[in-house]
């Protein structure tokens, strides 16, 4: 966590850092505490009882003072050069009539043991366009170029009037962190910097693959909310053409990782729930099920026995390779 609160301290005397000590039981209080003692016109300290991820990342939406918000993972940091970058077009675009909605970056998979250079960059150049404000018109995402948490920044008050609220207890929740408030997103601007260094490859992590099988059943409950969120709002989520399309391909991506760990976990349980999950689509919506089913991941996803797993798993491990996650 130190080294999180370190990497934020170049952003200058208007940046709010909230620390979000969520039950801890460890020395992170303690730490948080000095941290807020020493600084103390920047850094503030919630303390409350654990409830997990989108219980702190709700309570740093109530707590939260500043124009924007964004989430940084204790074990995460961020790049100080490029937080400048960024804190400098937040200012100018804060003094527009029209402040922007969400502001996109880059992010790295921090990988334990590779080096920088070979790191890899999760950019969005050559599908957002850079250096001025525009609208889902131009936004040209692709299947594998989707916003994680650590690529966006919100307007506070867009989180607070959309009713965002991360389920308590449940790990994956920063997929509906990023998608719900899509709906409400107008004005966006992407700056082509490195921000967000996402650290991944410790085994106990929560998007280790083997941890992530024995959670598919959260998975599987933000899978669900994210469906029911999609479809109780397709009337308006349809009214913008590129908006649809990247909604959906967030959607389509979500539940093909749930098929993905169920089809790993191989039991006779996980078998019968990932048959649940997508006779759930069909009953809801058939013309969503078709569409899935007819679509680049669905149509290797649905594939029928055990055959259809193995073929589903090796384009997994292709799709896993290409990207550079887990």
């Amino acid at each position: 966590m130190g080294n999180a609160i370190e990497s934020l301290l170049e952003g200058g005397e208007d940046l709010e850092i909230i620390v979000v000590d969520d039950g801890s039981t460890d020395d992170t209080a303690l730490i948080a505490d000095k941290y807020s003692e020493k600084y103390p016109n920047i850094i503030r300290v919630v303390h409350k009882e654990n409830g997990g991820h989108g219980s702190a990342v709700n309570a740093g939406i109530d707590n939260a003072t500043g124009l924007y918000f964004k989430v940084l993972d204790s074990d995460d940091r961020l790049d100080p050069n490029a937080l400048c970058e960024v804190m400098d077009t937040l200012r100018f675009y804060a003094k527009e009539e029209q402040p922007i909605d969400m502001l996109i970056t880059n992010f790295v998979y921090d990988k334990l043991g590779v080096p920088d250079c070979k790191k890899k960059v999760m950019s969005y150049d050559g599908e957002l366009p850079e250096k001025f404000v525009f609208s889902w018109e131009l936004a040209k995402l692709k299947i594998g170029d989707y916003l994680l948490m650590h690529s966006v920044i919100f307007r506070t008050e867009l989180l607070r009037s959309c009713g965002l609220r991360l389920p308590e207890r449940t790990f994956y929740v920063d997929n509906i962190y990023v998608f719900e408030p899509l709906l409400h997103v107008e004005r966006i601007y992407y700056l082509n910097s490195n921000l967000y260094y996402y650290f991944i490859g410790r085994e106990d992590q929560s998007v280790n693959e083997a941890v992530m099988v024995k959670r598919v059943d959260q998975q599987l409950k933000v899978n669900y909310i994210m469906l029911d969120y999609y479809l109780e709002n397709k009337a308006v989520i349809s009214q913008n053409k590129r908006r649809a399309a990247y909604m959906y391909s967030y959607l389509e991506i979500i539940t093909t990782v749930s098929n993905v760990l169920l089809i790993l976990d191989g039991s006779p349980e996980a078998l019968a729930k990932r048959k649940e999950l997508l006779d759930y689509i069909y009953k809801k919506s058939k013309r969503l099920y078709a569409r899935f089913k007819l679509g680049v991941c669905g149509s290797v996803i649905t594939l029928p026995g055990k055959s259809g797993r193995l073929v589903a798993l090796e384009a997994y491990k292709l799709f896993q390779k290409f990207y550079g996650f887990n």
